[in-house]
């Protein structure tokens, strides 16, 4: 009778801890939340992570100095892919399946986030704020992608279309890495060229660590560009543009997408850049200082960085001030499924960014906005904005 007492209540011990690990959701104790993000630190797109990593780790220090989130405090594992996606897959394996991160943010990559949804969705790992504007980040199944900002596709047919009617211009090119992201900055200035009844006259690819643009530009020229849509890296931005300053070519507009807008390209020494378009989901913080919230933002920033505060540190912020609003929102009872509904109930406005985030079920776009800026005295300077819900 003993024995049989024995079995029975090591049984229902077992069957109590398996019931437990059942429910139990990755990345989450009693004290601790883990979060994971897979970016570039060391490549061509690194003057967009770095500064992003920075500003989300300060608004989880300030956070967990406060007691947490329903007291859990944020471990955030950050892993650096220097632009490679196999190393991303890599990457994202260790995070997830190791480290068991709960959610992600910040993932940095068309195509290195495109490799990493299988991985992040068979465990429900969120993927919020990622650092790519792509329409792949909330294509297909969207339960666990959260976008932050406009996408790349939407916010180069608005800035085409605003340089076209400015400039009456009648022949739209594109210069781009032939990538997911590449191809979305090419179909954009080619859709809404056809869409205008423009011709679209001529596009160069290249190779992520190319820097040599005296042909492409050469090309570009002799095909009548009145405007270059430009996908390709940071680095790259500045050289391809300065190399068409060089050769004199100057009554052409470039606009970059979101991947284009940051500060590191308007602070190029001896004007460079100057007369650079971009369009992007959110607006420059430099020329809205006399704000005060964002104001006391960058100057804190840059005391805790020791560092300036640019576009990375904004969207740094903007990324983990949406988290922590959703993880504030699920509740004490932390799960996939109540993170989910916390996301989905997000609205609030975001003065750093100065975009309304606004989640819903059926719509995990943050921000709709999208704003024309051009660099002007070493600044990015806004000369437009559209929000497509106001026409909708």
């Amino acid at each position: 009778m003993k024995s049989m007492l024995t079995k029975s209540i090591l049984a229902m011990g077992l069957a109590a801890g398996m019931a437990s690990a059942a429910h139990a959701t990755q990345g989450v104790t009693d004290t601790e939340i883990v979060i994971g993000s897979n970016g570039d630190l060391s490549g061509i797109f690194a003057a967009f992570n770095v500064g992003a990593i920075k500003a989300a780790q300060q608004m989880f220090d300030d956070v967990n100095a406060k007691g947490g989130i329903h007291g859990r405090k944020i471990r955030f594992v950050v892993e650096d892919h220097g632009y490679q996606v196999p190393k991303a897959v890599q990457n994202f394996n260790k995070l997830i399946n190791s480290d068991q991160v709960f959610a992600m943010i910040l993932n940095l990559g068309t195509p290195h986030n495109i490799a990493g949804f299988p991985l992040m969705e068979a465990k429900q790992v969120a993927n919020v704020s990622p650092l790519t504007s792509a329409r792949q980040m909330i294509e297909g199944d969207i339960t666990y992608k959260y976008a932050g900002t406009a996408s790349y596709y939407d916010g180069l047919r608005a800035g085409v279309k605003y340089l076209a009617e400015q400039n009456d211009a009648k022949e739209v090119c594109a210069m781009y890495i032939p990538s997911d992201f590449g191809l979305e900055v090419f179909e954009a200035a080619r859709d809404q060229a056809e869409a205008m009844g423009l011709t679209f006259a001529a596009e160069t690819t290249h190779k992520p660590d190319e820097q040599d643009f005296v042909g492409s530009i050469q090309k570009l020229r002799e095909a009548g560009c009145d405007i270059v849509a430009t996908g390709i890296g940071v680095r790259q931005t500045i050289v391809a543009f300065g190399t068409a300053k060089k050769l004199g070519w100057t009554d052409a507009a470039f606009i970059g997408s979101s991947a284009g807008f940051n500060t590191a390209v308007a602070k190029v020494p001896e004007g460079v850049t100057e007369g650079y378009y971009a369009a992007a989901g959110w607006s420059d913080f430099e020329n809205r200082m006399d704000n005060p919230e964002v104001k006391a933002w960058a100057e804190d920033f840059q005391a805790k960085a020791g560092e300036p505060a640019g576009t990375a540190a904004q969207l740094g912020y903007g990324a983990a001030r949406t988290l922590i609003a959703a993880l504030e929102a699920a509740g004490p009872d932390l799960t996939a499924e109540s993170f989910q509904k916390g996301m989905e109930g997000l609205e609030f406005d975001d003065a750093i960014l100065d975009i309304t985030v606004n989640y819903g079920p059926d719509d995990h776009q943050g921000g709709d906005l999208i704003v024309i800026s051009k660099i002007e005295g070493g600044k990015w300077v806004e000369v437009g904005r559209v929000d497509p819900t106001e026409s909708q």
